[in-house]
């Protein structure tokens, strides 16, 4: 649960905050204007500090570095976000439907009951399940146009998979692993000689259903007192050296749906189930065509996104603040003019044709 409300409050901390018009208060500062929407200062500073923060997440040793030669296009991806978000307009692109789902994925990840549950859980740190919720979803939004006005085109052909396959061949091998799930009688409360002998006798009859073929999972959820027993006991995988040598010698010479025999460890009586076995070393190319072809697909993706985006910025008004810089600017971007309207206190933004004629 701990690391759900981490989540929620890194989430919602980059959510822009609303423009205040009030006399009492100061009005955020503009840092640029995309078409009829903004990005603020706010927007700018959060996105900067993410940034930060995810480098530093990734190498403390590089993270500065880095920092200082990435912040410089934080400006340039807000502005591409807002494009994308005004084209799904476009396009009628909701993401309704998608982010109920995605929601409904969260709410079972942390193990909550309901999305009432997910909403309670994001207050409770005193974050706006409705920010978080749109914040969500503008991701979903944009994944959309994205996947339906550049990826869709970039099919990658069975040559550029196969070349890629052969010149990656060591960055695609694997080592030997185990996915283990477990069934844990627990002895850490144990004071007495007895109530060992009793975990003991519990973990030998589990494993005595388990051999006359009942479910492992069904067993583990209703029985086990291991943390994964509400997943049926699954623990993950694990590569050789990741494992107390005890458990590595017996669990890697398994096949998967063995079950070990009752073995003894400081937590309990434990009895062990090898899900997966893969063997490791280079595989061929049948087992990882997904992930090649995936993996041609984003090399070729960027640089095609990029020309997507620079069409939009061609149609689109942009305006940056001075002392603000944008990477990725267009030469053929037109920054807006304000035209009166009905009402004076109205104000539209009207594109300047390529001459220079209004």
């Amino acid at each position: 649960m701990r690391k759900l409300f981490l989540f929620l409050f890194i989430a919602c901390m980059f959510i822009a905050l609303p423009s205040v018009t009030s006399a009492d208060t100061i009005v955020e500062e503009i840092v640029a204007r995309v078409n009829n929407a903004i990005i603020t200062r706010t927007e700018f500073q959060h996105s900067r500090d993410e940034l930060k923060q995810e480098l530093e997440q990734q190498d403390p040793a590089t993270a500065d570095k880095r920092f200082a030669e990435e912040q410089k296009d934080v400006l340039r991806d807000l502005i591409d976000q807002q494009l994308l978000l005004q084209r799904a307009q476009d396009m009628g692109i909701t993401g309704d439907t998608e982010l109920i789902k995605q929601l409904d994925e969260m709410r079972k990840q942390y193990h909550l009951d309901t999305l009432e549950d997910l909403q309670k859980a994001a207050e409770q740190q005193g974050v706006s399940f409705e920010d978080f919720k749109q914040n969500i979803k503008n991701g979903i939004i944009r994944q959309q146009v994205i996947g339906r006005e550049v990826a869709s085109k970039l099919q990658p052909s069975p040559e550029e998979e196969h070349k890629f396959y052969d010149e990656h061949k060591d960055e695609l091998a694997q080592p030997e692993q185990i996915r283990l799930s477990e069934h844990m009688i627990s002895t850490e409360k144990a004071t007495s000689d007895d109530q060992i002998a009793a975990a003991k006798a519990k973990a030998d009859d589990m494993l005595a259903q388990i051999k006359k073929g009942a479910s492992f999972d069904d067993l583990a959820k209703a029985n086990s007192n291991g943390p994964s027993a509400a997943q049926g006991g699954d623990l993950g995988y694990f590569k050789r050296g990741t494992l107390a040598k005890q458990l590595e010698d017996t669990t890697f010479a398994m096949k998967p749906g063995d079950v070990s025999d009752v073995i003894r460890t400081k937590q309990g009586f434990v009895i062990l189930k090898v899900t997966e076995h893969p063997k490791g070393g280079i595989p061929t190319f049948k087992e990882v065509e997904p992930r090649v072809s995936n993996a041609v697909l984003m090399q070729k993706l960027q640089p095609a996104l990029r020309a997507y985006l620079e069409q939009l910025r061609d149609d689109a008004y942009i305006d940056i603040k001075p002392g603000y810089v944008d990477t990725a600017a267009s030469p053929n971007e037109t920054k807006p003019e304000e035209t009166s309207a009905t009402d004076p206190k109205a104000k539209k933004l009207k594109k300047r044709k390529k001459l220079g004629v209004i």
